[in-house]
C-alpha cells in the first residue's frame, strides 16, 4: 500500500545533485545554499537528503554514482522515506543521468521535480523530432513540477514541454547576506571576477577589456576560478597586466567572502548564463555590477539602475562600463545599493527555501491524489 502524505506529515525528499552541497559547481553551490537555508529553517515539515549523481571524480565514474542514487531511491520507497526525488538537470551527461534517474523514480511511483540550471539547455535541447528531443520532451511532462530561474527559461520549457506549463514555477537563485561587512578596494578600485576560467565566461573579453584600460590608474582586479587558470594568466602577462591582475584559481566559500567585501565592482561577462549565483552574491554585498544580459539576469539587473549591461563579446563596451565605474564612485555606489535593495527584496535565502519546499509538499500531495 502507498503511504499517502498529508498536510501534518513531513515529506521526505530525495536530491540529485552532482558532487554533493560542497562541489565546486554552479549546482553544487546552490544546492549547498539551500542546505543551509533548510538547517535554518523553523518546522519539521519536509526531511531532506542531498545524494551526489555525478561524483567529483572522472566523468567515467558517474555511472556508479547514478546507480547509487537509484539504489537509495529504491531503499527509501522501501521504507516510505521517498515522497520527492529533486533532479537538478544541466546538459550533456547531466541529461543523461537524469533520464535514467527519473525514469526509475517513475517506475517507483515516486513523483520528481526538475529544476533546471543549464545555461546551454536551448542550444542542447533542439526543437526537433530526435529520440533525444522527445526524451527529454517526456521527462519534463512527466515531472510533478519544473523549477527554472527566469522568465526565459519558463517561456522555454512552455514551448518545448506544453503539457508541463501548469507546472513550471520560477524560483530564482538566492544566497546569503553577507558574513563579512563591505570594506571595498582601499584608495584602488577593485574589479572581482568570480567562476571558471574559459570562453563561455568571457574571459578574453575581460582580459582585453583590462588591457585597454592600463593607462588609467587606480584600479587592480582579480580574476578567481578554476578552469584556465594558467593560460589566462600568461595571456595577462603577455597584455602588461601582471602587476595589476591577479589569478588565486579556485577558491572556497571563506575566501569568496573575503574577495567580495574587499571589491568595488563584481564584472561576468559570460556568452551563456542560467542565473549566476556570483551576481547574486555581488548585488548582496552592494557591489557594483557589470554583466551581460544572459540567461535569467534581466529578471534581477535593470541597465544603468542595478547594474551595467554590455552585449556578450563587446570588448568596447566592456572596457566603458568598467572605465565608467573605476572613474565615478557616486556611480558606484548607486548601482550598489540598487543592487542590494533588489538582493534583500526578491533573492534572500529564507523565502528561496520556502518557495522549494511549497513545490516539494505540492509533489508529495499531487502522488497522494494518484495513489
Amino acid at each position: 500500500m502507498v503511504q499517502r502524505p498529508t498536510e501534518n506529515r513531513t515529506v521526505h525528499v530525495l536530491v540529485a545533485t552532482p558532487s554533493g552541497t560542497s562541489g565546486k559547481g554552479g549546482i553544487d553551490r546552490v544546492m549547498g545554499v539551500l542546505k543551509r537555508a533548510l538547517e535554518l529553517r523553523d518546522g519539521g515539515d519536509v526531511d531532506v537528503r542531498f545524494i551526489a549523481s555525478r561524483g567529483s571524480g572522472h566523468i567515467a565514474f558517474s555511472v556508479f554514482h547514478m546507480a547509487n542514487f537509484c539504489l537509495k531511491m529504491l531503499m527509501a520507497r522501501i521504507a516510505g522515506r521517498a515522497d520527492v526525488v529533486h533532479v537538478n538537470l544541466s546538459v550533456s551527461g547531466s541529461t543523461y543521468r537524469k533520464m535514467v534517474i527519473t525514469a526509475v523514480a517513475r517506475m517507483l511511483g515516486i513523483p520528481y521535480v526538475l529544476h533546471l540550471h543549464g545555461s546551454d539547455y536551448q542550444a542542447f535541447w533542439h526543437e526537433d523530432h530526435s529520440f533525444l528531443s522527445r526524451r527529454i520532451r517526456g521527462m519534463f511532462e512527466h515531472a510533478s513540477h519544473v523549477l527554472v530561474l527566469g522568465r526565459v527559461w519558463h517561456d522555454f520549457i512552455m514551448r518545448r514541454a506544453p503539457r508541463a506549463a501548469a507546472r513550471i514555477t520560477i524560483v530564482p537563485n538566492a544566497t546569503e547576506r553577507p558574513s563579512l561587512a563591505h570594506r571595498g578596494g582601499g584608495d584602488r578600485v577593485h574589479i572581482l571576477f568570480l567562476g571558471r576560467l574559459g570562453e563561455r565566461k568571457g574571459v578574453p573579453q575581460l582580459i582585453e577589456a583590462l588591457a585597454r584600460m592600463k593607462p588609467l590608474d587606480g584600479w587592480r582586479a582579480t580574476i578567481a576560478g578554476d578552469g584556465e587558470v594558467e593560460a589566462t594568466r600568461a595571456t595577462a602577462a603577455r597584455s602588461g597586466l601582471a602587476d595589476r591582475v591577479v589569478f588565486p584559481g579556485w577558491v572556497g566559500p571563506d575566501d569568496v567572502a573575503s574577495l567580495i567585501a574587499a571589491a568595488d565592482i563584481l564584472v561576468l561577462p559570460s556568452f551563456a548564463e542560467n542565473l549566476p549565483m556570483s551576481v547574486i552574491e555581488g548585488m548582496a554585498s552592494g557591489l557594483a555590477v557589470v554583466t551581460t544580459p544572459v540567461g535569467a539576469v534581466e529578471d534581477i539587473i535593470t541597465h544603468d539602475q542595478s547594474g551595467l549591461l554590455v552585449p556578450p563579446g563587446d570588448v568596447a563596451a566592456l572596457t566603458q562600463a568598467l572605465t565608467r565605474l573605476v572613474e565615478d564612485p557616486t556611480l558606484r555606489a548607486r548601482l550598489g545599493e540598487a543592487a542590494m535593495a533588489v538582493h534583500r527584496e526578491r533573492l534572500e535565502l529564507a523565502p528561496f527555501a520556502e518557495s522549494i519546499c511549497d513545490v516539494w509538499k505540492a509533489a508529495a500531495h499531487y502522488r497522494a491524489r494518484r495513489s
